[in-house]
């Protein structure tokens, strides 16, 4: 279930009223058995205030979240606390769960969270639920291990999708090196190549593959891109030392491939740029990304 799809159930849909103060809504009931202590569930989650801003969202990481369902006799935990309102869920299900601030704060003793009035909302899905019963610890760690490594191959998979669509749709055709990295060289030069600890200046634009640009060392694309000219920096090419780890693996492979003077397009996938983890707000976890590149100058 998509983000939009998400928030916009829990703003128009009538919650139910549970015990300390929870307000929950059930999207959808799959008929199987809800968590229990010591099961763990993976779960989609979009966490929001009642203040229209979004905290954290598991879809930016591209694979779910682990959920331990503690036992309630652990110090602190409240029938309505966050970890209880999983045990609401089993697989296939969904549902948007609200936490009353104030209830929080009087039963852990701590102060009331500042970053909303009344409510915290999330909204769950669970893929997986990994039932813990009859089960010892080394079993259980292996079903999710396996789980997980299933949801990174479709990842995987579904990235190589991405970037043949990119090539298609914009009729490239590109050389492919053994790590996966594309590139066009779409302007020779005539200079030298670069190798690992010369200094390459590099004039660059980065996007995703639907075009947007989060990135420029050139003054006119980051005019011509809403919220990205940013006064406070100069616009001039970036000197980068090759090979040393100094940018992401994708940068460090391509511009050796580039003669002073040449221009090219580099497509770089996930594992050779940020992988699973986020950067910024633009670059999600599991991006692709694309580079227009020019060799200005190459140091020996």
């Amino acid at each position: 279930m998509g983000m939009a799809t998400l928030l916009l159930a829990g703003a128009c849909q009538q919650f139910d009223s549970g015990e300390g103060g929870l307000q929950y809504r059930i999207v959808k009931d799959a008929g199987t058995d809800p968590a229990v202590a010591g099961d763990i569930l993976a779960v989609g989650m979009i966490i929001t205030t009642d203040r229209d801003s979004v905290l954290n969202s598991t879809y930016e990481m591209g694979v779910p979240q682990l959920i331990h369902i503690a036992p309630d006799t652990i110090p602190g935990l409240y029938p309505g606390d966050y970890n209880s309102m999983f045990t609401h869920l089993g697989e296939g299900d969904s549902a948007i769960f609200r936490l009353d601030m104030d209830t929080m704060a009087a039963r852990t003793g701590q102060p009331k969270l500042e970053f909303a009035d009344k409510y915290v909302t999330f909204n769950v899905k669970v893929f997986k639920h990994f039932k813990a019963e009859g089960l010892t610890d080394s079993v259980l760690n292996v079903q999710i291990m396996e789980y997980y490594e299933e949801e990174k191959a479709k990842l995987r998979a579904a990235e190589v999708v991405k970037i043949d669509n990119y090539v298609s749709d914009n009729k490239l055709d590109p050389e492919t090196t053994a790590t996966g990295l594309k590139y066009i060289i779409t302007e020779e030069g005539t200079g030298e190549k670069p190798s690992p600890g010369d200094t390459v200046l590099v004039n660059y634009t980065g996007k995703l593959t639907n075009g947007h640009i989060f990135d420029t060392s050139v003054k006119e694309v980051a005019d011509s891109q809403e919220g990205l000219y940013n006064p406070m920096r100069p616009y001039e090419p970036a000197r980068i030392t090759v090979g040393v780890g100094m940018v992401i693996p994708g940068w460090d492979e391509g511009l050796q491939y580039l003669k002073q003077g040449s221009k090219a397009k580099l497509l770089i996938p996930s594992t050779l740029a940020y992988g699973n983890r986020p950067a910024g707000d633009v670059i999600k976890a599991n991006s692709v990304l694309i580079f227009d590149v020019e060799v200005t100058d190459v140091k020996k």
